[in-house]
């Protein structure tokens, strides 16, 4: 095991060395957590996620059908965010028309159990009142 991770009740968390010796702001929070929700604690970003791990590749038109309430703007740019992250891969269809489509890389699709676990939890332990605007 390498140095800068430690284990609690089985599973490696990263930590970073100098957190150990002063830990500052961030010393009680898992740093692979806290980039993990930095990306995907985003609104819409989960949901984007979800929509292209259950229907593979989509246009955009189709995510922006697919997840109501987001507006053009902010669909551009959680997409440009993941593909940056290297979750998702833009494609140009050159037409005519021309058409960009976007697919889950394999990191991408590798968060399938984890939205799958996620989805299972919100099922059993997050009451539906919990969303005060619908999706």
């Amino acid at each position: 095991m390498a140095e800068h991770e430690a284990v609690t009740d089985g599973v490696p968390i990263a930590t970073d060395s100098c957190a150990v010796a002063d830990p500052g702001p961030c010393g009680n929070i898992d740093l692979a957590l806290n980039r993990v929700f930095t990306l995907l604690g985003k609104r819409w970003t989960g949901m984007l996620l979800g929509v292209l791990n259950t229907g593979g590749p989509a246009y955009f038109s189709e995510l922006r059908r697919a997840v109501p309430g987001i507006s053009e703007r902010m669909l551009s740019d959680r997409l440009t965010e993941l593909a940056e992250a290297g979750l998702v891969v833009r494609e140009v269809d050159a037409g005519p028309p021309l058409r960009v489509s976007y697919r889950l890389t394999e990191g991408g699709a590798a968060l399938r159990p984890a939205l799958t676990e996620l989805a299972v939890w919100a099922d059993r332990y997050l009451p539906e009142a919990a969303l005060r605007n619908g999706c």
